[in-house]
């Protein structure tokens, strides 16, 4: 491949295009201009004999006579009214001679002529040119011309900013072209999608030695499709893939084919593709493709514009040949709209899934956005990946942004750990509240509430540790949480660890209940999670002891919303119903037996929290042990002591 030649491709001269047709225009309406005012303004001429004309002399018809050199030209009379195009002709300073008879007859030199004339009165004059010939071109060509061109440009530019591309420019492509020294990415700068890069890597390699792999008769793929969540990074891989080629990147959204003109995308599809085929080999990226290509089986509607661009997509897609180095990418995080012929093998031929990364790869996206961020020795960012799972590669770039400004805020030079852990809970719960003051028995009740949920996790056996409790409220609506910080990665649960997670979920509610016996709205998210967790357990996961291994519901739009739909009839609904309440009874009753057996603890650590605010796991687990422990010497001792009781009873 010859670098030199990919930089110095451009793009085609659309604007000078634009211009010779803006001219091409401008002259037609010009002419068109001057051969209407000429049919306008041109009298109605008619040859008469002489005698004829001195006839109309004596019968008083003549108004005016001009005597020139070949010829006599005679105005007749008009009959008195002025018409509406007279009147419009006078408005534009000119004179309207269609509606008087113009009659014209050989000039002889008769001498009773102009004796006759004064007779009856009438005008007569020989004309005289006073015509610059360069202005009256001027005037009759060249500004109309000016003008007209104007007007052109001025209404393309206005419609340009609305639709883009202008009148001359609609059906053209919008496609941004970035080279490599532009993109400033590289595989180095995404991490986190190691299988993502190893099937993208076989692209950039083929973009670099075609041979090496025409020469056992492999082809190159012409398309792959880049699915996952929001976030992932499948616009930087794409990037990461045109700066390793170090070939033109043409990157654009699915929205921007579409407009309110049908037929307007499926031009600029053209377009794309025959600017991609000019600046070949290249890589063209299709960011949100389902804005175009949904699913035409849609029976609620449809709409022409969208499918015309389709179908120009996949003519595009089938036509075009991958040997000359076009690879098209495209990403999406509705692959389940997609319509078929878009997804079959020839068109995208590789689905490359881009999920959420897992510890290994958060704590190496955490390295590449600490690279230009003063950080202290002492940081553990393995730590921050495991506070982190589920998060994505957007999440942790913000945590570590917000790390930095919290730094700046409290006067140090570099980012410690407690900027980043403060960081996390900012993402996941929001800053804290300041202004937001609560009573003494709201404050006993939120802290009793997570000391629940705490005592939960301690007591259950598969749960994740305690890593920090705080009752300070916070501006995603908290008023306190729990934080558990997992020892590992986990992929599976189990039905035991899913029961105890629901345990854990519900022991704030039992602990308001157990300490006050009253029951607040601050566990309407516990009660919510716990609620799904339960009808994913029955429903999708297949643990029910009722319903057994049967999929009563699916998972739609998997990498947005996760939305239910139900594969079951009404009657099994409400039995599903059923069995999530009695599910969530008894884990309900298992978190208040937790919390009536640890009752002291329950209060010591509580009145801890309420004094401090907020309180590490490793506080939290020496003040659960102390109580243990005290608890287990008192039992002893009451061992003791009964064991004394028998001894002197049978003494």
């Amino acid at each position: 491949m010859n670098d030199n030649n990919n930089k110095n491709k451009k793009l085609p001269p659309s604007g000078n295009n634009s211009f010779f047709i803006f001219l091409i225009i401008s002259v037609v309406a010009t002419v068109i201009l001057n051969v209407a005012i000429s049919s306008l303004t041109a009298p109605k001429t008619k040859e008469i004999l002489y005698s004829d004309f001195v006839q109309m002399i004596k019968n008083d018809e003549i108004e005016e006579v001009v005597l020139a050199a070949d010829k006599i030209q005679v105005i007749k009379k008009d009959s008195g009214s002025k018409t509406t195009t007279e009147k419009l002709l006078k408005l534009w300073g000119m004179k309207d001679n269609t509606r008087q008879e113009l009659y014209y007859t050989g000039y002889i030199n008769d001498q009773r002529l102009l004796p006759l004339l004064d007779e009856k009165g009438i005008k007569y004059s020989t004309p005289i040119q006073y015509s610059n010939p360069v202005l009256e071109f001027f005037l009759a060509w060249i500004l109309p011309l000016l003008f007209i061109y104007g007007m052109f440009f001025l209404v393309s530019r206005s419609l340009s900013k609305k639709m883009g591309g202008g009148i001359m420019g609609v059906g053209q492509s919008k496609a941004k072209m970035y080279m490599e020294s532009k993109t400033g990415v590289s595989f180095r700068d995404v991490a986190g999608q190691e299988e993502a890069k190893e099937s993208l890597n076989e692209i950039v390699d083929f973009l670099h030695n075609p041979m090496k792999y025409t020469a056992i008769g492999a082809k190159q793929p012409k398309g792959a499709l880049l699915v996952g969540p929001p976030g992932t990074g499948k616009t930087l891989l794409a990037k990461a893939v045109a700066g390793e080629a170090n070939v033109p990147f043409f990157s654009l959204s699915g929205s921007e084919f579409v407009e309110m003109f049908v037929g307007v995308g499926a031009s600029r599809v053209r377009d794309l593709f025959k600017q991609a085929s000019q600046n070949a080999p290249c890589i063209i990226f299709i960011d949100e493709i389902d804005a175009i290509g949904k699913s035409r089986d849609n029976q609620l509607g449809s709409n022409d514009e969208r499918e015309q661009t389709l179908n120009q997509l996949l003519a595009e897609m089938d036509g075009f040949d991958s040997s000359k180095g076009v690879v098209i990418l495209a990403a999406t995080n509705r692959p389940d709209v997609l319509d078929k012929a878009l997804l079959r093998p020839g068109r995208f031929d590789r689905r490359i899934i881009v999920e959420k990364p897992d510890l290994k790869g958060r704590e190496a996206i955490l390295h590449v956005h600490v690279k230009n961020v003063k950080m202290a020795p002492e940081v553990d960012l393995h730590e921050i990946a495991l506070a982190t799972s589920g998060a994505v590669g957007a999440d942790l770039a913000n945590m570590v942004n917000e790390a930095a400004l919290r730094a700046v805020r409290m006067g140090r030079s570099v980012v410690i750990q407690e900027d980043l852990m403060e960081a996390v809970e900012v993402i996941i719960a929001g800053k804290e509240k300041k202004d937001r003051i609560l009573s003494d028995n709201e404050k006993k009740l939120v802290a009793y509430h997570e000391v629940g949920h705490a005592l939960a996790t301690a007591v259950s056996k598969n749960t994740d540790p305690v890593q920090k409790i705080t009752i300070v409220p916070r501006t995603m609506g908290a008023l306190g949480y729990t934080m558990q910080m997992p020892e590992e990665e986990k992929y599976l649960m189990n039905k035991d660890e899913i029961i105890d997670e629901l345990t854990v979920l519900l022991a704030g509610r039992a602990a308001e209940e157990v300490a006050f016996g009253v029951k607040t709205t601050g566990a309407s998210n516990d009660i919510e999670r716990a609620t799904e967790l339960a009808r994913n357990m029955i429903t999708i996961y297949g643990m029910s002891d009722k319903f057994g291994m049967i999929g009563l519901e699916s998972i739609q739009n998997r990498y947005l919303d996760g939305r239910r739909v139900s594969n079951c009839s009404q009657e099994t609904q409400a039995a599903v119903d059923d069995e999530v309440r009695d599910v969530l009874e008894k884990c309900h009753k298992t978190a208040v037996d937790i919390l009536e057996n640890n009752r002291t603890a329950l209060d010591r650590i509580s009145e801890f929290l309420i004094e401090k605010e907020t309180i590490t796991g490793k506080e939290f687990m020496e003040i659960f042990n102390k109580v243990k422990s005290e608890n287990l010497l008192d039992e002893q001792t009451a061992d003791d002591v009964q064991e004394t009781d028998n001894n002197l009873c049978d003494f």
